[in-house]
């Protein structure tokens, strides 16, 4: 299982990331001025995670396999965004009723 904070932890500059995901810098640049990724920053460095990098790969897939445009891709990842959150918050309530006390009514 992987660990989320680690995928979360700001590694790559920008030229790695790029390459990570077959993009010019540029490309990353455009995605951060329209809100899609938003590295890290150290100074005037970006840097990316792995959470970062797993995203520009979507952003990859619906704009170049689907031809989604930026517009489309901003609303298709807040709503998947959402879907995950609720998931999670699911499965902490379902956690949270597991396991269900047997309850003894011969008293």
């Amino acid at each position: 299982m992987r660990d989320l904070d680690s995928d979360r932890e700001p590694v790559y500059v920008i030229s790695i990331a790029a390459d990570r995901v077959g993009m010019h810098p540029q490309t990353l640049r455009m995605y951060e001025r329209a809100g899609l990724v938003k590295p890290a920053r150290r100074g005037i460095n970006r840097f990316y995670s792995e959470w970062d990098i797993e995203r520009l790969r979507q952003i990859q897939r619906l704009t170049q396999d689907m031809g989604v445009n930026l517009a489309g891709v901003e609303i298709i990842l807040n709503l998947l965004e959402q879907i995950g959150d609720l998931q999670r918050e699911l499965e902490e309530t379902r956690q949270g009723r597991l396991p269900v006390p047997l309850v003894d009514d011969r008293r």
